[in-house]
């Protein structure tokens, strides 16, 4: 983001990463809690600007003050309250001169936490909250954080005491228990509920501390439908466990990092962490979050120079036998397989031949699934038709070419007859083997999918003619049992609008939600093959359920394969589940994509060759 964004901008614009904990960094360097933590911007500001610079240095887009206490009546009983701005002012300062040395755009935000909610304090509230403001304000702050809030009384008085002040910018953050309601027991419903008339709106709500990510996942889940305005969310580090009198927080960096990914893609426009997280937390969320929220639906694409003509694209069913198949509205049959790790393709086109003999239609090449690096799936797909005669789907993913690589791609897969592409964004590096990796995201799917288009019209990026143009089959992904519908649905429509062809849905377990699913995407017409998963063992299921993006696996599923007893007799279920899913969607499909888990054809065949026997 340019460095003139402002934050309300930045949310709007992309996933801003938060800060974690202040409090805990400062307990960790032995400063113990009978001491003003507000007062250490003061008495030890080299400590201060150091958590902040870790934070930093760890990725992240918004450094908050610690001033989180550092109000008159709070300060007062250290004795400290005549000395109220000069802490406010020297916290937010600390922070402004860690963020303007960052080498990039990194926000200020001016903590004030709960304040006194004694009745002898009600009157005082809005003068108190002025002058946090004002030296908050003086020491560089970008916007104002009203954070760990307890109830809608104090979010309605934080709100209304910014009145007077319409040209700052500032949030309100509110605390959760498990069960999704403040601790005085109002629900989320009633603390997002709109603010009194007259009131200045924040710009942007957040939930913070109270409970771990597993509490607050419901909470974002309903949120994020309640408000307008952009959601962040601050979980604590789990619930903290009683070790030898001391609160110790458990909750792992990577497991932290799991429900921020959630919390992105359920809509949240900024995630970082509360009590007991520290810079490992943040730096882990970072490197996940940070190359989604670069990710652009619409590239960049030039428009054509005056003398370029736009050609009229290859009929569809001209483009490919697959392509054939899917226009006639004929059954079509893909497995797929995996490239290697290594270069030897030998068992790769072996199993093709195998498939081919059985009469499967084509061959699913993923292209570096799970962030994976293997063979150039490009390659695997031209050796695959060139010594086999299947055709074969080729996965084309976004996270690793920016745009001029992935045009040159494009054109490489017209080079080589591989006709039959899905556009897929990508799972980021911080999912597989190499999370220190950059994700690219140039564009997404979406944005892939409108590149194709043109170049089967002759044109490329730039606006310039290309002969002769690309006659690509245009494929995407879809999820039927996405935890934000609303949005994938939202995805889906934009991608036929794009010029999606033909679609493959990730696994599908539950039957009845592909149906729902269909239900509400019957009105585009584009033919859409059922993703399907036969279940090698309960452990393979295991594996699906908790491990791979966008797999929802039923409970009653989930209990057949745990109460098969030997392995030969899970695989048999596992294939049975597989040709029951078929038989019941395959009247609303175009034909199935069956996975061979762990290599192994025979157990797609079984599939394949089994379920109209049902």
């Amino acid at each position: 983001m340019p460095a003139s964004t402002s934050f309300k901008d930045a949310l709007r614009e992309g996933v801003l990463v938060f800060d974690g904990a202040m409090g805990t960094e400062i307990y960790r360097h032995h400063i113990f809690t009978n001491r003003c933590y507000d007062e250490l911007c003061l008495s030890e500001p080299k400590l201060i600007r150091q958590i902040h610079a870790e934070y930093c240095q760890a990725g992240a887009d918004v450094l908050t003050t610690n001033t989180f206490g550092a109000n008159r009546i709070a300060l007062g009983r250290f004795g400290l309250a005549d000395r109220l701005v000069e802490i406010n002012r020297a916290g937010a300062a600390l922070a402004r001169e860690v963020a303007d040395g960052a080498g990039r755009p990194v926000f200020v935000a001016g903590s004030i936490g709960p304040l006194p909610a004694q009745p002898q304090y009600a009157d005082q509230w809005d003068a108190m909250i002025a002058e946090q403001v004002e030296g908050l304000l003086s020491g560089g702050a970008d916007f104002i954080l009203f954070e760990t809030l307890p109830n809608r009384e104090t979010v309605e008085r934080c709100a209304a005491a910014m009145a007077g002040r319409t040209d700052v910018p500032f949030m309100v953050s509110f605390a959760l228990t498990d069960n999704g309601e403040t601790i005085s027991g109002e629900s989320l419903e009633r603390m997002l509920s709109p603010l009194p008339e007259g009131s200045p709106l924040p710009v942007a709500w957040g939930v913070n501390c109270g409970t771990g990510p597993t509490g607050l996942l419901s909470a974002v889940e309903r949120a994020v439908h309640l408000t307008a305005e952009p959601l962040v969310v601050q979980p604590n580090a789990g619930v903290p466990k009683e070790v030898d009198n001391r609160r110790i927080y458990l909750c792992s960096p990577e497991y932290l990092t799991t429900y921020a990914l959630r919390f992105v893609a359920l809509g949240a426009r900024g995630v970082g962490g509360c009590c007991g997280t520290g810079p490992e937390h943040i730096h882990e969320i970072a490197l996940a979050v940070k190359p989604l929220s670069k990710a652009r639906v619409a590239p960049v694409i030039q428009e054509a120079a005056p003398e370029v003509e736009e050609q009229p694209p290859t009929p569809l069913a001209d483009r490919s036998r697959l392509a054939w198949r899917l226009a006639h509205k004929k059954w079509v049959t893909s497995v797929e397989l995996v490239p290697p790790r290594g270069y030897d393709l030998a068992s790769t086109i072996e199993k093709s031949r195998i498939l081919y003999r059985h009469g499967v239609d084509a061959i699913n090449i993923p292209d570096g699934p799970r962030a994976s690096s293997r063979i150039s799936p490009l390659i695997t797909a031209e050796r695959i038709q060139r010594e086999v005669g299947i055709e074969t789907i080729l996965h084309f993913c976004s996270r690793d070419r920016n745009l001029i690589g992935m045009q040159a791609d494009l054109l490489a897969c017209a080079a080589c007859g591989a006709h039959n592409i899905l556009f897929i964004t990508g799972d980021p590096p911080k999912l597989g083997n190499y999370p220190q990796a950059t994700g690219v995201f140039d564009t997404d799917s979406i944005g892939m999918v409108a590149v194709q288009r043109r170049l089967n019209r002759g044109i490329d990026l730039g606006g310039q003619a290309i002969q002769p143009k690309t006659e690509a089959l245009l494929g995407v992904g879809l999820d039927p049992t996405a935890v934000d519908r609303k949005r994938e649905l939202d995805r889906f429509r934009q991608k036929v609008e794009a010029g999606a062809e033909f679609a493959i849905t990730q696994p599908v377990f539950d039957p009845e939600a592909l149906l729902r699913f269909l239900d509400e995407v019957e009105q585009y017409e584009i033919p859409i093959m059922a993703g399907i998963w036969p279940l090698a063992s309960f452990r393979n299921a295991q594996f699906m359920q908790n491990e791979v993006p966008g797999v929802e696996i039923p409970d009653s599923v989930m209990e057949r394969m745990e109460a098969a007893g030997s392995r030969e007799e899970q695989l048999r279920v596992g294939v049975e589940i597989a040709q029951e899913s078929v038989r019941r969607v395959s009247d609303r499909i175009a034909g199935i994509q069956v996975s061979a888990p762990f290599g192994n054809v025979n157990t797609a065949l079984a599939v394949i060759e089994g379920w109209e026997a049902g």
